[in-house]
C-alpha cells in the first residue's frame, strides 16, 4: 500500500502542477513556468508507468473475478494464465518503481559544460586531450546534442593543452557526469622513437550548465577585456579584438572565449561559463552531501581521481569506480561510450536505492 499512496500522491501533484498551467499569474511569470514545466516533465515517466500498473492491477482484479463466476473450464485456466503473467508483471513493475521514485538530480535535465585539460605526460598528454574530445564529440553526435566550442589552448604538437564547450541537449547532465574526473591512457606515444609504453593523462570536468535564474550576476562585479583570438601554432585567427576575458572580481576567477569571430557572441558564451563556474561553488556542497551520505560514481571535489584507463597494447579501457572493463578501445575512442556510461547509472541508482531502504529502515 505504501507504493500505491506514494503513486496517487504524485498523480495528484502532477495533475495540480497541470491545472497551475491555466493560472495567468503563472504563465506571466515566466521563472515560474520554466519551473512549473521542468516539475511536469519530471513527473511524466512515473505518469507513464503508474497509467501501465493501474491498467494492469485492474486486468487482474477483472480476471480474478472472472474465475470466481466462470463455469467454463476453457475460460477459466485462460484466466487463470493471465492472472499469473500479470501477477509477474506487477511484480517487476513493483521492482522498477523502487529506482523510478527515488528523487532525481535537479541538475540531470541540465546542459553541460565540460573541460578537458592534459595533464602529466607532455606532448602525449596533449594528444590524448584531443583523442578524448574527439571521442565525446563523437558520442555527442549519435545522441543529437548541439556542441558549442567556448575556448581552446593547442597542444605544440597536435591535441590540446585545454579545451572547453558546451553541450545542450535532453538530459545531457545527466548522462555526461560520470565523465569527470583523471583519464591515463597506456600507449607508445607519436614522439617516442625507443617502442616504449608510456602513461600520459587528461582531466575532465563536466558542470551543469547554471541558467540565469540560478546565479544572479552583478554586472559592476565583472571585468571585460578583449584581444585577438589565435589558433593553432600561434597563428592569428582574427585581426579584430574579438576574443573576451571576464574577471569576476569578488572571487577572481577568470573566464576566456575566443570561438567566435562576433565579439559579442564570445561574451555571452564567457558570461555562460562564468555563471556555471560560480554556480559550481554551491553545487559542489550538494556533491559534497551526497558523497558523505553514501558511495557515488559521480566524481566530487577531487578532480585527481583517477576513474578511468585506456590500454592501447591490450585493447581494452576499464572504469576502477565498478571495474567494468571492455575490449573494444578503438570503438570506444569514436564515441561509443554508452555501455560505460549505462553500467555507472546502474551502480549509482543500486547506491541510491540501498541508502533510500537504509533510511526507511
Amino acid at each position: 500500500m505504501l507504493l500505491l499512496d506514494k503513486l496517487e500522491s504524485l498523480a495528484n501533484k502532477y495533475n495540480e502542477l497541470q491545472t497551475q498551467l491555466n493560472d495567468p499569474e503563472v504563465v506571466s511569470d515566466i521563472k515560474k513556468l520554466i519551473k512549473l514545466n521542468k516539475d511536469i516533465k519530471e513527473l511524466e515517466p512515473v505518469m507513464t508507468a503508474y497509467k501501465e500498473y493501474s491498467n494492469v492491477v485492474a486486468n487482474i482484479e477483472s480476471a480474478k473475478e472472472l474465475l470466481q463466476t466462470e463455469k467454463d473450464e476453457d475460460m477459466r485456466d485462460m484466466a487463470k494464465d493471465e492472472i499469473s503473467v500479470l501477477t509477474e508483471r506487477k511484480a517487476k513493475m513493483e521492482d522498477e518503481f523502487q529506482i523510478l521514485l527515488l528523487p532525481n538530480d535537479p541538475q540531470d535535465r541540465k546542459n553541460a559544460i565540460f573541460e578537458i585539460r592534459a595533464g602529466t605526460g607532455g606532448d602525449e598528454a596533449s594528444i590524448f586531450a584531443g583523442d578524448l574530445y574527439r571521442m565525446y564529440t563523437k558520442y555527442c553526435e549519435t545522441r543529437g546534442w548541439q556542441i558549442e566550442p567556448v575556448s581552446a589552448n593547442y597542444g605544440t604538437v597536435g591535441g590540446y593543452k585545454e579545451v572547453v564547450f558546451n553541450v545542450k541537449g535532453e538530459d545531457v547532465y545527466g548522462q555526461l557526469k560520470y565523465e569527470s574526473g583523471v583519464h591515463r591512457v597506456q600507449r607508445v606515444p607519436q614522439t617516442e622513437t625507443q617502442g616504449r609504453v608510456h602513461t600520459s593523462a587528461a582531466s575532465v570536468v563536466v558542470l551543469p550548465e547554471a541558467d540565469e535564474f540560478d546565479v544572479e550576476l552583478k554586472m559592476s562585479d565583472i571585468r571585460k577585456d578583449t584581444y585577438c583570438s589565435s589558433g593553432p601554432g600561434g597563428q592569428s585567427v582574427n585581426t579584430t579584438y574579438s576574443a573576451i576575458r571576464l574577471t569576476h572580481i569578488p572571487t577572481g576567477m577568470v573566464v576566456t572565449c575566443q570561438d567566435q569571430k562576433s565579439q559579442i557572441k564570445n561574451y555571452e558564451k564567457a558570461l555562460e561559463v562564468l555563471r556555471t563556474r560560480l554556480y559550481e561553488i554551491e553545487y559542489q556542497k550538494y556533491l559534497d552531501e551526497i558523497s558523505g551520505k553514501r558511495k557515488t560514481m559521480v566524481s566530487t571535489g577531487d578532480r585527481s581521481a583517477k576513474i578511468r584507463t585506456y590500454n592501447y597494447p591490450q585493447g581494452r579501457v576499464t572504469d576502477h569506480r565498478i571495474n567494468f572493463s571492455s575490449f573494444n578501445l578503438t570503438s570506444i575512442m569514436d564515441g561509443n561510450i554508452q555501455e560505460f556510461i549505462d553500467a555507472l547509472q546502474i551502480a549509482e541508482n543500486a547506491e541510491r536505492l540501498k541508502a533510500s531502504l537504509e533510511e526507511d529502515n
